[in-house]
């Protein structure tokens, strides 16, 4: 099943370790559970225009909640941490941060 790359990566990922990682052309995605590496890399590759040396994918389970007497879970998700080439120019949305 061919997916489109909007589909994959879902959003950014803005903290304050995200943006310590910058600096080392390292950016954080919210990225689609069933997505795999290689389709990660093809997605930020054709949103951003950046060349990918590596994918790490995290998978985060969903905190519980409470809500007065009543318990939930959010839902879990997957985030991906992506490393750029060397030499390659920054993601333009992480610029100003």
């Amino acid at each position: 099943m061919i997916r489109e790359a909007r589909e994959i990566i879902k959003k950014p990922l803005i903290s304050e370790k995200s943006t310590g990682m910058m600096e080392e052309l390292k950016y954080a995605f919210q990225v689609d559970p069933k997505a795999n590496k290689v389709e990660i890399k093809k997605a930020v590759e054709e949103i951003f225009k950046v060349k990918v040396k590596d994918v790490n994918t995290i998978r985060v389970s969903g905190k519980m909640k409470r809500m007065g007497a009543f318990i939930g879970r959010r839902p879990n998700w997957k985030k991906a941490i992506v490393t750029l080439e060397e030499g390659s120019k920054p993601i333009e949305i992480f610029e100003g941060l």
